[in-house]
């Protein structure tokens, strides 16, 4: 299976990235199965990091010898699964359940909203799932441990501006 990343540099070489900033997925290297989605990532890195420079990068995902070698999480839409483990990961709390490899939707920044007025009370779990369900979610899949990267074999990376 190809999966993409998007960065401001070709990433040849696979990191476990610990990041101040609280992710969906927690800490790890973020890849997804869709080149649009990462080449939006590396429109925002490059803002981020005010360049122009903005590269995919590609790999070969060995998603069967990933499933029966390691521990994956994976969600297939936003349940109630997924909004408790966004949420404890964006607020930077350990996974009660070690994991290698975590799959499954984006929040993107209008689940993003959905997710903060949850956390704030404003909506209960019915209210945040339903307006989730509706929004245009994209996957993620999220190398977790260095376990989890010897099953990510970098291919190439193009170079969408610079």
């Amino acid at each position: 299976m190809i999966v993409y990343h998007g960065s401001n540099v070709p990433v040849e070489t696979p990191k476990i990235l610990r990041s101040e900033r609280m992710l969906d997925f927690g800490e790890g290297f973020y890849t997804t199965y869709n080149r649009e989605q990462a080449v939006r990532w590396c429109e925002r890195v490059a803002s981020r990091e005010k360049t122009t420079a903005c590269v995919i990068s590609e790999y070969e995902f060995d998603m069967q010898a990933a499933e029966q070698n390691l521990s994956i999480v994976r969600f297939n839409s936003p349940d109630t699964a997924w909004l408790d483990f966004v949420c404890a990961n964006r607020l930077g709390k350990k996974p009660q359940t070690p994991y290698d490899i975590a799959i499954g939707p984006v929040a993107n920044d209008m689940v993003y909203t959905v997710i903060l007025l949850y956390e704030q009370g404003a909506y209960d779990e019915d209210e945040a799932i339903k307006r989730l369900k509706i929004q245009e979610l994209y996957n993620q899949v999220l190398f977790h441990t260095e376990r989890a990267l010897q099953y990510c074999r970098y291919i190439k990376h193009e170079e969408i501006r610079g």
